[in-house]
């Protein structure tokens, strides 16, 4: 287990050199941003050729973990131990400045790199799988059907250490050339808002069957 009091040391691939102001090495940062997101994109090489996958991933500890069918193409690739590439972001505004040049977004995201393995055995499978469900809707796993012997047989798991990571962040106002303030243009951010809808039952769902809890004013980011 990692020191999530310990920062992550810059790296040549993690250094930050372009508004290097913007970067953020310590752990609680990188976390809390992982902790925020659901999608990441996975890159890697096979046969010298460059793929990226977007999968659903989440975070146990100082790891990040995501799932694939055993079949696909990108878990047999990575499990033999290749590096791969693991980005995330989250988009939280437009920022729109006087000119199009200083008009941006506010973002958070996360690079890491290093060599993912794979989780094996029943129990820690399942254990993971858990936690996957768990973190999203809380205390369903236990209420759902038990995975079974060929499902679990068809799923891969692979765990990536979160060790050589950087984090990226921009908040704030636009930033304008001193001259500019005085244009009469509007400058500000668009707030970019995550909202989930009511549920919709299935069609097929037995009568009486209420939706859980978690699902009323449902939010992924629970932080």
């Amino acid at each position: 287990m990692a020191d999530e009091t310990k920062a992550f040391e810059p790296t040549d691939r993690t250094r930050v050199r372009r508004s290097h102001e913007r970067a953020a090495y310590d752990r609680q940062t990188v976390y809390d941003i992982l902790d925020s997101g659901l999608i990441c994109h996975v890159g890697y090489n096979i046969d010298s050729k460059p793929f990226v996958t977007s999968t659903a991933y989440w975070r146990e500890g100082d790891r990040v973990v995501w799932h694939g069918s055993s079949a696909s193409r990108m878990i047999r690739a990575i499990e033999g131990g290749i590096p791969v590439c693991f980005n995330l972001s989250l988009w939280d505004g437009f920022v729109l400045a006087r000119s199009g040049f200083h008009s941006s977004m506010n973002y958070r995201s996360v690079v890491i790199y290093g060599e993912a393995e794979k989780i094996e055995g029943w129990e820690a499978k399942e254990a993971s799988l858990k936690m996957f469900v768990d973190r999203i809707w809380p205390g369903h796993w236990d209420k759902l059907r038990p995975i079974n012997k060929q499902e679990m047989k068809a799923t891969t798991l692979l765990s990536l250490p979160i060790e050589e990571a950087v984090a990226k962040v921009r908040t704030g106002p636009p930033v304008d050339d001193e001259e500019d303030y005085d244009l009469d243009v509007w400058a500000g951010v668009l707030p970019i808002r995550q909202s989930f809808g009511p549920p919709e039952p299935d069609p097929r769902l037995k009568p009486g069957i209420e939706a859980p809890d978690f699902l009323k004013n449902f939010r992924l980011d629970r932080g």
